[in-house]
């Protein structure tokens, strides 16, 4: 891997990406994701009606993920997602930028989850020169930004993956943290699934000893991240020790993971397979 500056915010402005978007080195992934009774899709249907110009189409829960692993957005290995990074044409010395859409929750509009996902998988095999468009597709249309309909075929590249495996937790490390006073489990799901009145998952309820920090948090009415103030950060995160969020299949505690990374939050970690993998075992503890 090239050694280069990580950003110091990950996240960019619909602004200044138009500015930057002539840029040598910059690929720009649509991580758009359809979320379907079946499970999610990549919604390519969205990008070929209309996306950032130059963008890649990024199909998180295919291309990027694991597909013989049985669970929705399953890891895939360091080398296997470089190679899939490779394909989209995003190289050592590339910058790159993630984005995605607003969806609608009880809270109002949330954008950025599945692009905060592609993005710490990124900071996971070592690549720091990342950014999520804050506000996603939504925010660049409100700025009255151009849009393409061109579908781009990017040159391969080639990736070299420097893993930083501590920023992913497995069901291990969180079964030997119940209990461990050094560590901080934090479930990102709304207060009503963390309390077992709304499941989505085959057991109701919260990994024991776990705080809940809804994602929904994390953001403004237009759906943009939220600048923390030093307090929420505590609020959030804890004052020490080690963090691991989690949620149903990693993706709103990736997004909690980009919020808390940008507030200056270190030695964290996302259990990537979440409540999707815990809650169907029924030899782990859930609690009400």
């Amino acid at each position: 891997m090239i050694p280069r500056t990580p950003y110091a915010d990950p996240l960019v402005s619909p602004a200044s990406l138009a500015r930057a978007l002539d840029a040598e080195d910059l690929v720009v992934l649509d991580a758009r994701v359809l979320l379907t009774r079946s499970g999610p899709l990549g919604d390519r249907e969205a990008y070929a009606a209309g996306h950032l110009p130059g963008a890649i189409y990024a199909d998180v829960p295919g291309h990027l993920c694991d597909p013989d692993v049985p669970m929705a957005f399953a890891m895939p290995t360091a080398q296997r997602f470089a190679e899939a990074l490779g394909v989209l044409g995003v190289g050592d010395s590339s910058d790159v930028v993630i984005y995605d859409d607003a969806f609608e929750t009880p809270s109002g509009p949330i954008a950025g989850l599945f692009a905060a996902r592609v993005w710490w998988m990124l900071r996971w095999i070592g690549f720091d020169r990342a950014r999520v468009l804050d506000g996603g597709y939504a925010a660049w249309m409100r700025a009255g930004l151009p849009v393409s309909t061109q579908t781009e075929r990017p040159l391969r590249r080639t990736v070299t993956p420097d893993l930083r495996a501590d920023l992913i937790a497995d069901r291990d490390e969180v079964l030997a943290a119940l209990g461990d006073p050094r560590v901080t489990l934090v479930d990102v799901l709304d207060a009503d699934h963390f309390a077992g009145r709304h499941a989505m998952y085959p057991r109701p309820g919260h990994i024991p000893g776990a705080v809940n920090r809804p994602f929904s948090e994390l953001f403004d009415d237009a759906g943009c991240f939220r600048a923390l103030t030093p307090e929420a950060v505590i609020e959030q995160a804890g004052k020490g020790g080690r963090t691991i969020a989690y949620c149903g299949g990693g993706i709103a505690a990736s997004a909690y993971a980009l919020a808390m990374t940008r507030a200056g939050v270190d030695n964290l970690a996302v259990y990537a397979a979440s409540l999707q993998e815990w809650a169907a075992d029924p030899t782990l503890p859930m609690e009400l």
